[in-house]
């Protein structure tokens, strides 16, 4: 089961997170799991792997804003990165970028 305790020993910043939720841990914890389950990390990885950039960025900016309201940071930093990129749309290598994404993802999903 998902805890706070749990998501700060694994580097969320939950306080900040906490928060935005007016301290309301059962809601907080909600919008996490939310957060992990989302859909759009898979869809991010295929529009960058088409190479469309436009669709790339609208998925990467969402992300961007649902973590930093949970303040997931440790998938956040990395959506950032493709977040400003794809902004400018800098057409290049991000497997780096959606694999660090994926690995934070899928520690956070195990707690």
């Amino acid at each position: 089961m998902l805890t706070v305790e749990a998501l700060k020993a694994a580097g969320a910043e939950v306080d900040s997170g906490l928060s935005r939720c007016m301290n309301n841990e059962t809601f907080y914890i909600r919008l996490v799991n939310m957060a992990l389950e989302d859909d759009s990390y898979g869809a991010l990885r295929e529009a960058v792997e088409a190479h469309d950039l436009e669709k790339g960025f609208e998925y990467a900016h969402a992300l961007k804003g649902m973590l930093s309201n949970v303040a997931l940071t440790n998938i956040l930093e990395p959506v950032l990165e493709m977040t400003e990129a794809l902004r400018a749309r800098e057409d290049r290598d991000y497997s780096e970028l959606l694999d660090k994404m994926d690995e934070e993802l899928e520690k956070l999903r195990a707690l």
